[in-house]
């Protein structure tokens, strides 16, 4: 099961990461065909207009979706913003419960959000929702990796949730403390060689 998961965070962080260079690529042939464009303009006085079809479009859908997708990745990793100055100072149990509460609450709005998303696309898939661009685009598609993303970040939530209630550490505390021990475990010898000399 933990294997399965482990591969599920990762997958989704993956096509996160492959939505990230499809909007290179697209942007990446909107400014070649620009170039072209005015290559064309000043050799023959008349502009190509040379345009990839409803880019903006696609490139909102891809962001949408690398970011949806990322959530939970992020989370596993400790990419997310957390404010832990109230519990920098509490003892082990009150630290315990506060990460309880945490992630319970955490848990029910992720879970909140993606049974609305998923309610989404089964409404644009109904009502064969389309965008309004040059390229109709079944809405349901770019929906889809939304709630995809928050169904997996809710799984990532509730595994969180049940690793600490039976005692573990959360995946984003282990990340934080692997990356605390990396900085302890740096050569002192180079770490003073970076110091400036004194007077």
């Amino acid at each position: 099961m933990r294997k399965a998961l482990d591969t599920l965070y990762a997958g989704s962080g993956a096509l996160a990461a492959l939505f990230l260079v499809f909007i290179c690529v697209i942007v990446l042939l909107q400014v070649g065909a620009n170039a072209i464009g005015k290559v064309a303009e000043w050799i023959t006085g008349t502009p190509l207009g040379i345009v990839v079809p409803s880019y903006a479009d696609f490139t909102g859908y891809f962001l949408a979706a690398s970011s949806f997708l990322a959530l939970a990745y992020t989370l596993r990793h400790g990419g997310h913003i957390r404010v832990s100055l109230l519990i920098q100072g509490a003892g082990p149990r009150a630290r315990w419960v506060v990460e309880l509460w945490c992630l319970s609450l955490g848990a029910v709005a992720a879970g909140y959000f993606a049974w609305w998303a998923v309610n989404l696309v089964m409404e644009s898939l109904q009502y064969g929702d389309v965008s309004a661009g040059m390229v109709p685009v079944p809405l349901w598609m770019p929906q889809s990796s939304m709630a995809l993303g928050l169904v997996i970040l809710c799984i990532a939530m509730v595994d969180d949730l049940v690793r600490t209630l039976r005692g573990g550490m959360p995946s984003y505390e282990h990340t934080s403390a692997d990356l605390a021990d990396s900085f302890e475990d740096a050569p002192t010898d180079e770490m003073n060689a970076s110091k400036p000399p004194r007077g």
